[in-house]
């Protein structure tokens, strides 16, 4: 049963999905990719230690994320951007460190994040980010989050490197992808919950894609703008975007509590 419920009404704790939402999303997927790289090679930080410092980082930041008990945009996307950039040094570990191939680091990381879905439906009966009002629905939250960072990068480093498809036509493909997702929702009624989560999925690698292709030399497919600048430029779009939603309060919504116990029927 559902934990720590509301006695009357509460705050969802994440945004509405919205076209700000995913700008965003988009934005700190591609700051997750060039930004771990930037830490881990450009600094010589080196992967165990830009792990170390960013996990930290990252654990203080939740800390004040789930003190807040409701949406609160500057909070929220800074534990989302420190969480792209954690699922990806996640991954690099697994790989570069570990030696384990993309393909077994992929497939891992999709039953981790299949396991995690199904705990979190048996304990709460929904899967809906809708209905996000207690602590333990966060936590749930939060670790399919910080998986579905892991196994997109993978998944995108699988596409573009191992297999060879290149940057550009990974971003594509992934899009191609998302966009039949979109077609299957608004036109053959595709589960909204399903719907969301694919596309959650799978905008890590495209976004992470399309900051390799900027990022990345030219002689490795990319067009040699660097990690500095292409991350200057995905944060500023971010910060840029968290400004608005604060001073127009876009995204957060209050729900009752009876909301809150029962199913979302979005789910």
């Amino acid at each position: 049963m559902p934990s720590n419920l509301p006695q009357a009404q509460a705050y969802n704790r994440v945004p509405r999905v919205t076209v700000d939402f995913w700008l965003i999303k988009l934005m700190a997927v591609t700051v997750g990719e060039t930004a771990a790289d930037y830490l881990a090679v450009n600094l010589g930080l080196g992967l165990p230690l830009t792990s170390a410092i960013m996990t930290l980082v990252l654990v203080a930041a939740l800390v004040v994320q789930f003190a807040q008990k409701r949406y609160v945009p500057l909070w929220y996307w800074l534990a989302v951007v420190l969480v792209s950039v954690v699922g990806t040094l996640l991954t690099d570990n697994l790989v570069d460190n570990f030696a384990v191939p993309l393909e077994v680091t992929t497939a891992v990381c999709a039953v981790l994040l299949a396991l995690t879905f199904a705990a979190w439906f048996w304990s709460e009966r929904t899967l809906s980010i809708h209905t996000i009002v207690t602590t333990r629905r966060e936590g749930f939250y939060w670790v399919a989050i910080l998986l579905t960072f892991a196994l997109g990068t993978a998944a995108g480093d699988l596409v573009a490197e191992k297999l060879d498809v290149g940057y550009l036509m990974t971003a594509v493909l992934f899009a191609a992808v998302i966009g039949a997702i979109a077609v299957a929702y608004y036109a053959f009624r595709l589960n909204a919950v399903l719907a969301f989560w694919l596309a959650y999925i799978l905008t890590r690698p495209m976004g992470a894609s399309f900051g390799d292709l900027l990022s990345q030399p030219m002689e490795y497919g990319g067009l040699g703008l660097g990690t500095v600048v292409t991350s200057a430029i995905f944060l500023g779009v971010i910060a840029a975007t968290v400004i608005y939603m604060t001073i127009t309060h876009r995204g957060g919504e209050m729900i009752t509590s009876d909301a809150a116990v029962r199913p979302d029927p979005r789910a």
